[in-house]
Order: structure tokens, then sequence, then C-alpha cells
């Protein structure tokens, strides 16, 4: 991450479950790709070639592309690969299995030699900041707060004398029975004395 005077400020690689947070702001990874495959033809200069996603009916994902061994196009290969590990399937005109090949290999085809240099990956990122959050977490504490104090039972009594009478009332939240036997016992308390 660099500044607008393009200093780094911050440096992470991102993945899945590992987003790079700054103040306040996260970089979530959300996808992956192959966006293309880097080639050379015998001596040619190095070629990208960008990669297709293909329908594979809900088999996973495959990503292909076609390589020209031909200068006027009239033949090629196809290649195919599941993964950012390296590993290419390739198939002739014809669609048949010719090799499978890795990163850095160089196999003949068609009379040429086709070097696989690099697989170029894609990503999809997602930028989330969400100045509320500290306040969503405070509310979140103080109701739990009112769950753990709504456990306690609070009780109030209250007496009147009123010339030779005595009155005792109460009220509780909680345990009413409970409530009910303390202002019998404190009432024959009373009586005692």
């Amino acid at each position: 991450m660099i500044d607008n005077q393009g200093e780094e400020i911050d440096r992470k690689t991102i993945q899945v479950n590992q987003p790079l947070h700054h103040k306040g702001v996260t970089f979530y990874q959300t996808s992956w790709g192959i966006a293309g495959v880097k080639v050379q033809v015998n001596n040619s200069p190095i070629l990208q070639l960008p990669m297709a996603s293909l329908d594979t009916k809900g088999n996973g994902q495959i990503w292909g592309t076609w390589i020209p061994t031909k200068t006027d196009l009239s033949e090629g290969v196809s290649l195919l690969v599941r993964d950012l590990q390296g590993t290419l399937i390739v198939y002739d005109a014809k669609g048949d299995l010719t090799s499978a090949v890795r990163e850095g290999m160089t196999i003949p085809i068609n009379g040429v030699n086709l070097k696989i240099v690099e697989l170029v990956g894609s990503t999809g990122l997602q930028i989330k900041a969400d100045p509320g959050v500290p306040i969503v977490y405070l509310g979140f504490a103080l109701l739990m707060m009112g769950v753990v104090m709504s456990y306690f039972s609070h009780s109030q009594i209250w007496a009147l004398q009123s010339g030779d009478r005595f009155y005792i009332g109460g009220k509780t939240n909680r345990a009413q029975v409970g409530f009910e036997r303390e202002i019998i016992d404190t009432i024959e308390m009373l009586k005692l004395k």
C-alpha cells in the first residue's frame, strides 16, 4: 500500500481469510483466477495470451487458451489449466492429449518448440471501511450487560406506620414466591420484637 506521495506505508500478501487492515480500512481477497499465460514459440518474443474460464458443468474451474504454432494461424494447440500450480495440459488441433507441461518447460509440437514461461494470475479485491463498527460493538456490550443484569433479582420493601397500624408492602421483578416468603419472615421477625 502506498500513500499519495508514492511512499510505501504497508505491505502484506493478501490471501483468503487473511485480509490487510490499515487505519479502519480492510482489504479482502474475494476471488482468484488465471488471467493469461506467457509463452514463447521457438525464439520469438514472449507472448502473453489471455485465458478464458471454461464451463465445466459444476466440475470445478478450468481455464483455456489457443496458441498458434504457425504464423498464418492455420495450426495451433489448446492449453488447459485448473490452478496456479503451473501444470498445463496441451491438446493438438484434433483434440488429442499431447502432453502435460509445467512453467519453464519447453515441448516440441507441430514442428516448433513451445515454452511455457509463466501463468498470470488475477484476483478480486474487496475494500471495506465501516466507521460504525465500534458503535455496534459498544451497543452489543451494553446489551450483554443488560442481559446479565436481568438475571439479578431487584426487590423493594416499603413500610408505613399509621397510628397503631404498621403496613408493609413490596415489589420484585423475579422470584415472587421467594419474595413473598421473605416478606412473611420479616413480619414474623417484627412480631417477635
